[in-house]
């Protein structure tokens, strides 16, 4: 079925007008597909034709829905007591070697079942997907057995089941030491190494991350991980240069990484790398913003290097518990300097490429998924300006009207035509 979206302002964030929205543009809809974006003029009279509904919306912006490209969704519990300990002078490192950090919520997690961690999830994308995200990455990485890390991969394929947005999932079995592992971090990146074939073999993997920091592992030990991930044919993908600087990112390139997400303490040689191997730098403001930081990523170089920059919420109960990618978009801008189509970019075209979808996702184009949101809003800027003011007038995904933050969706064709 042909259906014709007109009427709009269309900000495409296609690479040959990455600035530019469209005045009176259109959207040509088949099936989950786009067969035509541009100004409405232009619309081809066989699609014309062809369309059996069109739909007015009233000059309203439209973009392609977000992508959240980081995320750590699936876990038990809250750390809202590190959170007061931390305004009282706690560093993030204290609390963590004081046995709360990763390894709390890893202890919270454990002792949920998978019901229980399904149904904390859910309620948290339902607040994402209200703000216009059609696609999100999911992290393992407080199970730390394989037993549990398992629960929280089902648990992120349940949520991508479900049918109205597309779930990736990322292996982050080297994201702490477990308790049981306690000193022999080398045995537990053998573990977590043998891990994986298993995992993947249930179709539960879709790429592999690890933490390399100081509070985290080693570049030798994450290698192992890197290495392991690529006999297993997946890309992987690297928390680095967030506390320290570990050359992560440099190792990270080597492996032609999707990403490489912090990068707080990023150096020259680390920029150099990424920009070779076309790796996006992710950003995640608001991690730097909940733990006070004072040093943030180098945006102007990466600027100048031309290394594709994503802006991702890292939500997650210890560094990041933010639940609003339009939020993030205003932090990235207010925090890290970034410009409102950057930020704007970094959810959309970067994130698809950060997430191994760059061919299919964060562009509307002919061919490319027809996931688009329309919002109530002049600009693309407007949508890092406001403060706590949710937009998303409408959340399409694979060409299907969803409800934002619900679950099912419903077809537009099932809504009284516009001529």
């Amino acid at each position: 079925m042909t259906t014709i979206w007109h009427n709009a302002t269309l900000a495409t964030m296609a690479a040959d007008a990455p600035e530019q929205t469209i005045a009176d543009g259109a959207l040509v809809v088949e099936g989950q597909r786009l067969l035509w974006a541009g100004a409405a003029s232009r619309i081809p009279a066989a699609m014309q034709r062809a369309a059996a509904a069109q739909f007015d919306l009233a000059g309203a912006l439209v973009t392609p829905g977000l992508i959240d490209a980081h995320t750590h969704l699936v876990y038990g519990g809250t750390r809202a007591g590190e959170f007061e300990l931390r305004q009282q002078g706690a560093s993030y490192e204290d609390v963590a070697r004081a046995g709360g950090g990763i390894r709390a919520t890893v202890a919270a997690t454990r002792a949920a079942s998978e019901e229980e961690l399904h149904a904390l999830a859910t309620e948290r994308l339902e607040c994402l997907l209200a703000e216009g995200v059609t696609t999100i990455e999911i992290k393992s990485g407080y199970g730390l057995s394989l037993e549990h890390e398992r629960r929280m991969l089902r648990v992120a394929r349940r949520l991508g089941a479900r049918g109205d947005l597309r779930v990736c999932t990322t292996y982050l079995g080297a994201h702490a030491l477990p308790p049981e592992f306690a000193g022999r971090a080398d045995d537990y990146i053998e573990a977590v190494c043998a891990w994986l074939p298993q995992l993947h073999a249930d179709g539960l993997v879709d790429a592999v991350d690890a933490f390399c920091d100081g509070i985290g592992f080693s570049p030798a030990q994450t290698r192992r991980v890197f290495e392991a991930a690529r006999a297993q044919g997946l890309p992987v993908k690297l928390h680095a240069e967030q506390l320290s600087n570990q050359h992560g990112a440099a190792l990270a390139a080597q492996f032609g990484a999707l990403s490489c997400d912090h990068l707080e303490h990023l150096d020259a040689d680390g920029v150099r790398a990424l920009a070779s191997a076309g790796t996006v730098a992710m950003l995640l403001p608001g991690a730097y913003y909940f733990l006070h930081e004072t040093r943030r990523p180098p945006v102007a170089a990466l600027r100048a290097a031309g290394v594709p920059m994503g802006v991702a919420s890292d939500h997650n109960p210890g560094t990041s518990p933010v639940l609003s990618l339009l939020t993030t978009l205003n932090l990235s801008c207010v925090l890290f300097g970034l410009t409102p189509w950057e930020a704007l970019a970094g959810t959309t075209v970067h994130a698809a490429r950060a997430l191994g979808l760059g061919a299919s996702h964060g562009v509307l184009a002919a061919g490319r998924q027809a996931d688009f949101v329309v919002w109530d809003a002049a600009h693309p800027r407007d949508l890092a300006y406001f403060l706590g003011r949710n937009a998303c007038r409408r959340r399409i995904q694979g060409g299907v009207e969803r409800q934002p933050g619900r679950s099912p969706g419903r077809d537009p064709s099932t809504a009284p035509p516009q001529r």
